[in-house]
Formats: C-alpha cells, structure tokens, sequence
C-alpha cells in the first residue's frame, strides 16, 4: 500500500470519527433523517403498487368485456345456424375461439398480477409498521437520554461539593458504570416489550401445553395396552 493510499485511509478513519461525534451529539437529527429516508422509501413503494394495482383492475375490465362478448357471441351462433346463416355461423365460431384464447391468456395474467398485488400491499402494510416502530423507538430512545444527562448534571451538582480529589473520581467511575447500566436496562425492557418477545414466549406455552397433551395421550395408549394384556390373561385362565 502507496503512501497516498495510506494518508486516504486515515483521512476516511478520520472523518469517520468525526461523523459519528455528530451523530452521538444530535440523535435526534439521526432519528428524523432515517425516518425520513423511510417515508421516502414507503411513498416510492407505494406508487409501484399503485401501478400493479392499476394493471389489476386494468386485465379484469378487459376480461368481464370478453366474458359478455363471448356470450353475445354463444347466443347468436344458434340463431345463425337455425337461420342458415353459415357464412355468419362461421365469423362467430372464429370470433367465439378468438375470445375463448384470449380468456383463458388474460386468466392467466390477472391471476398472476393478483398474487403480485396481494405480495405488494402486504410488503408496503410491514414497511409502514416499521416507520411507526421507529417512531416510537425515537420518543423512547430521546426520553432515555434527557433522563440520562438530568442524572449527569445532578452527579456533577454534587461531585462539585467534595474537595476530595479520589472522591470524584469514584463518583466519575460510579456514574459512568450506571449509565452502562442504564443503556443495558433500556435495551432489556425494549426488547421484553416488543412483539417479537410476545409472540415467542406465546410459542413457548403452547409448545408445552402440544407436549404435556402427547405424553398424557402416551400414558393413557400404554395404560390401555396394559389393561387389555391383563383382560386377554384373565381369559385364558
């Protein structure tokens, strides 16, 4: 590695510090620049549904407009034939294949477009809970903070009442050690609450209650065995 490459390399691991040191001092800016990415993300999405949304409804119209055509076309034919009209017999038979083809190809795609729409709107109804989810992690994360430095300025207050030099480096040690603490807690509690921890400990239950139901089924299957063996002795004897 060139000495140019090496100087671009501090440079970077320089400046990268230096946008962290930003970030540290202005979570909320952070905050509101990556819910605003996601709203932008989410308008985006939402208009590439709206597209499939559109074509949709778009090959259903065209395929209830075949559909009736296609009637029109079954209920005429008789007609042409009881008249002996075979010339006319023969454009609707042609045109009732036409339609009959282009049916079942429409079919086809508007089954397929409907699975992507379905796909589409569930994948945008997740996108828009995520931004709510970061939204509140937000107002909680900020709360935490403001608490956090309160606690700080207070220790400060009263660090700056002892004269004793090993005395505040304690408390210096102390406070640093609780808000580790701190961060630890909100971590745990975010966590314990979210819907994720719900729905496993929900899944753990009912793996429980689906085993203890097999091993009572096991014992009475075995108990009967059992009962039925002593019946077939008492038979024999």
């Amino acid at each position: 590695m060139g000495f140019f490459d090496r100087l671009a390399n501090v440079w970077r691991g320089f400046l990268s510090l230096w946008v962290s040191g930003i970030e540290n001092r202005n979570p909320e800016a952070v905050y509101e620049s990556a819910i605003d990415e996601r709203v932008r993300k989410h308008r985006e999405l939402k208009k590439a549904v709206s597209g499939i949304v559109y074509l949709r409804n778009k090959l259903s119209n065209e395929l209830e407009q075949m559909e009736r055509e296609l009637k029109d076309v079954m209920t005429q034919l008789p007609i042409a034939l009881e008249d002996g009209e075979d010339d006319v017999a023969l454009v609707l038979i042609q045109k009732k294949d036409e339609l009959t083809s282009k049916i079942e190809s429409h079919s086809g795609d508007l089954k397929k477009v409907s699975d992507q729409a379905e796909e589409a709107k569930s994948g945008l109804l997740a996108f828009q809970s995520e931004i709510e989810k970061l939204k509140r992690e937000k107002e909680q994360m900020l709360a935490a903070k403001a608490n956090a430095e309160a606690r700080i300025r207070i220790q400060e207050t009263l660090d700056g009442l002892s004269t004793d030099a090993d005395v505040k480096a304690l408390d210096g040690v102390r406070e640093h050690i609780s808000k580790l603490q701190a961060e630890a807690d909100i971590g745990a509690e975010i966590q314990g609450d979210s819907l994720d921890a719900k729905l496993s400990k929900i899944k753990e239950k009912a793996a429980n209650s689906s085993a203890r139901a097999q091993l009572a089924e096991m014992k009475r299957q075995m108990e009967a065995r059992r009962s039925a063996a002593a019946e077939g002795v008492k038979k024999s004897i």
